[in-house]
């Protein structure tokens, strides 16, 4: 079993490898101390990327952090990403569909992204509406 540096490494360079066959250009910040883990350029526009692995945490639904999660002296933190990123990119790992989250929709520290229910409601993230197929928002 992988640890969790090792999944988020393979989240980070499929996403890459993904955004540069469908024609961005990416790069890629020197050193591990910006919040965001790519540079996404769509020819006008440049985006600051979180890469995250998501996890199925209900038989409908797929989960994901929207926090950093730091130990620092022995303390834990937690941060939010706002004002720091443009968008998440999330891999789904059991499919490898990915979703183009912009950070202000985002809630504060988990998504949940569902794939069907019972109902609609406005309260419920559609996973097809974030799904990445060849354009960033």
């Amino acid at each position: 079993m992988r640890n969790s540096k090792e999944r988020g490494d393979e989240t980070e360079i499929k996403v890459a490898s993904r955004l540069i066959e469908t024609g961005y250009s990416v790069s890629i910040p020197f050193g591990d101390n910006d919040k965001y883990d790519l540079v996404v350029d769509d020819g006008t526009t440049l985006y600051r990327v979180q890469c995250k692995t998501a996890w199925q945490n209900k038989s409908q639904t797929i989960r994901f952090n929207t926090h950093s999660q730091t130990t620092k002296d022995g303390n834990y933190h937690e941060q939010t990403y706002r004002d720091e990123i443009d968008a998440f990119c999330v891999r789904y790992p059991k499919t490898d569909q990915l979703y183009w989250i912009p950070v202000d929709e985002a809630t504060a520290q988990k998504m949940e992204l569902r794939f069907d229910a019972a109902i609609d409601h406005p309260s419920i993230n559609w996973a097809v509406d974030y799904e990445f197929s060849e354009n960033c928002p």
